[in-house]
């Protein structure tokens, strides 16, 4: 397997944005787009 990388905020923001046109602006709870932002999240706060 490939070496993982971070996701970041734009990452996620890209994966919502079309998770939310696919189900009418909403995101759905336990979502892969909730999920990828909460791993930016958790990324970005480990890098300060």
């Amino acid at each position: 397997m490939g070496k993982s990388k971070n996701m970041t905020k734009s990452d996620a923001a890209r994966i919502q944005s079309s998770t939310a046109k696919n189900h009418g602006g909403n995101t759905p709870k336990n979502s892969f787009a909730s999920r990828a932002q909460s791993a930016a999240d958790k990324s970005s706060n480990s890098k300060k």
